[in-house]
């Protein structure tokens, strides 16, 4: 059975893909490529593809990989039916209690508490100098 899928290409950080067609048990790096139908580069997001030689490795089979399938779906390819197209994925919060924009609001503000506790340190210091005051007095 063929395959339609991405072969990387390009240097290190910097890919650049051909969409090659071959056989689906083989590596994308290694096996023999029945044919080389497009281009696609990720980071100017320009795309040549041939949609003659797609169409007709579709319409004898070939399967698509969920990347190449949004890809010639962005190009405005038509797809067979057979097509699956890829889920859309939505981020999904495993946990949303846990975030700040999720929990209950306290009725009192965190900076009143602390007022409180330096105006309870400030005479503790004052009843603490005076008696050290006398003892250098006499």
């Amino acid at each position: 059975m063929l395959a339609i899928r991405l072969q990387r290409l390009g240097r290190k950080a910097l890919p650049i893909y051909r969409l090659a067609v071959q056989e689906s048990q083989r590596h994308p790096s290694s096996g023999r490529v029945v044919a080389y139908v497009g281009s696609y580069n990720p980071h100017t997001k320009e795309t040549r593809i041939d949609t003659e030689k797609v169409a007709f490795y579709l319409g004898n089979g070939a399967q698509p990989t969920p990347r190449v399938v949004r890809i010639l779906s962005e190009q405005k390819v038509d797809l067979p039916a057979w097509v699956k197209q890829p889920a859309s994925k939505e981020g999904k919060l495993r946990n949303p209690e846990k975030l700040r924009k999720n929990r209950p609001a306290d009725e009192a503000p965190a900076e009143e508490p602390a007022e409180e506790a330096i105006e309870a340190e400030a005479p503790a210091e004052t009843e603490a100098e005076a008696p050290a005051e006398e003892a250098t007095n006499e």
